[in-house]
């Protein structure tokens, strides 16, 4: 069995340096500077625009309203996929980033977010585009499709789509059970236990402390509930928990930021200086290459807001409007609020907790990135704070479960139907205590792998559909925008497409 773990170890770090080494960021970088450059910098040129349209049409009826059999309101779309990148990569993620790769891990981590914007934005309008309905009348959504119907569409290139778009699919599973499931359940149980029975001598069952099963089973019961209601029931929890989640952490992190306000010039100055790589102290410690400096940024930017991933466009793809931009604009307000708002503020806590030496931008000896942010608030408030991480980590990563859940469900009803993705959630639920139980570390590097190996054929699909990504900005820039009296872009399918003229035309969207 150690030698079969071994092999495993050695054959996933070979694939992991694969689909995360300069291959793996050259295409995710790459991909965001193309759809940059290709919608003249949207994000930033109309940042009026993508934002009055998201945070400032919240209270707007719109926004919130859920008049379509079979569908989520653009809010709770936006919520849900929130729910699944808001997660332990926000807490623990940029953490192990810094450890790794030191501050200047959070300058590529910018990066990443502002490119992945529009890589997000890409994603999700040909994610509305070539959305079709199920058999329940659901709609479905995701890379599958773009890639089967998008990139299949090209002469000769229909085999090619439909072997990407399964193989996505197939990738998808895999990590919604490992980084979308047990990993979640594993960091919550871990800093559950760890903050409220660190001093408990809990009886052992198959080797395993009882309080590890009974948080395993408690979570499983709750996640059940939830998950087996379906994406409706899914997105309502989203909903309520997920806007309370980020402004109470938010708001948590700002108060330790004001508390080393002083520290705040030395902090980013260091994540300038630190983001080309950091050099050999003295001969006694190792520097960090620009490539580990990148990886660990770009792999953990990723990992929290999942831009380039593909994933988010299955809940996206879900939402009740019409207009693909539109859903599009919510997908760059979803990076910016992941990354550079809660991502941003987990790094001012790390770096002003002392852990990291500003100067060298080395960590402390004995340095643990799982538990840094945790000890980072016990040191400003007490035990208190320990448990604020605890709850914080239990929120985040328990949404996220609920989001990947669907995201699962999608690939599965992908290749084997709507009974098949029934099938799965029950599956899904039962797996989330073994979560509670593992010790290894191994399930969560592979789910890392799978990660990086979504992301491939993703980024092909989204860089072989660039024409259409251009079509549909421009045709929603010419007339919302300019107000140029044209057909409007709905989607590839002439019904579909015809259907959602009509309502748009009569002001229903």
């Amino acid at each position: 069995m150690q030698s079969f773990l071994e092999t495993l170890t050695s054959v996933n770090d070979k694939v992991n340096s694969f689909a995360w080494g300069w291959f793996g960021l050259i295409l995710l970088l790459g991909t965001g500077v193309i759809c940059t450059v290709i919608t003249k910098a949207f994000q930033v040129t109309h940042i009026r625009h993508w934002w009055g349209k998201t945070v400032g049409g919240v209270f707007k009826k719109d926004s919130h309203n859920k008049n379509e059999v079979g569908a989520v309101s653009q809010f709770q779309a936006l919520c849900t996929a929130l729910a699944a990148t808001i997660g332990t990569g926000n807490i623990a993620g940029v953490a192990a980033a810094i450890c790794v790769g030191g501050p200047g891990a959070v300058f590529w981590m910018w990066i990443a977010a502002i490119l992945g914007m529009m890589t997000n934005y890409s994603e999700n309008i040909l994610g509305i585009y070539y959305r079709r309905r199920n058999s329940e009348n659901e709609w479905s959504g995701g890379a599958m499709y773009y890639l089967k119907d998008g990139l299949g569409s090209y002469k000769g290139f229909k085999q090619v789509g439909s072997v990407l778009a399964t193989i996505f699919a197939v990738f998808a599973i895999l990590a919604s059970f490992g980084i979308g499931n047990m990993g979640q359940i594993n960091k919550i149980t871990l800093n559950i236990q760890s903050a409220f029975f660190g001093s408990v001598e809990a009886p052992k069952l198959a080797g395993v402390s009882v309080v590890n099963w009974v948080i395993g089973f408690a979570l499983m019961i709750i996640g059940g509930f939830i998950i087996l209601g379906g994406l409706q029931r899914i997105a309502a929890f989203a909903e309520r928990v997920v806007p309370f989640m980020a402004v109470v952490y938010v708001f948590g992190a700002l108060i330790i930021m004001f508390m080393h306000i002083t520290q705040l010039g030395a902090i980013f100055a260091a994540i300038f200086k630190f983001a080309f790589g950091i050099k050999a102290v003295g001969g006694a410690a190792v520097g960090v290459t620009l490539q580990n400096v990148m990886k660990a940024g770009c792999k953990r930017g990723v990992f929290s807001n999942e831009a380039g991933l593909g994933s988010s466009v299955m809940v996206h793809s879900n939402s009740n409007v019409k207009e693909p931009v539109k859903q599009g604009l919510w997908g760059i307000f979803e990076v910016f609020a992941d990354t550079i708002i809660v991502c941003t503020m987990t790094a001012v806590v790390v770096l002003s907790s002392g852990a990291i030496d500003l100067s060298t931008g080395l960590a402390a000896e004995g340095t643990n990135d799982a538990t840094l942010v945790a000890q980072a608030f016990g040191n400003s408030f007490g035990k208190l704070g320990e448990g604020f991480v605890a709850i914080a980590v239990l929120l985040f990563a328990f949404t996220t479960v609920m989001g990947w859940s669907h995201y699962g469900s999608k690939a599965v009803e992908y290749l084997f139907g709507v009974k098949g993705a029934k099938i799965y959630r029950v599956i899904f639920v039962l797996m989330m205590i073994s979560g509670a139980i593992m010790t290894s570390s191994l399930a969560w590097d592979i789910s890392d792998t799978f990660n990086g190996l979504m992301m491939i054929p993703n980024l092909i699909g989204v860089l072989a559909l660039t024409p259409v990504v251009v079509k549909l900005t421009n045709n929603y820039v010419a007339r919302k925008m300019k107000g140029e009296d044209i057909e409007p872009m709905l989607s590839y399918d002439p019904a579909i497409q015809a259907e959602h003229a009509k309502a748009v035309k009569e002001g229903a969207e």
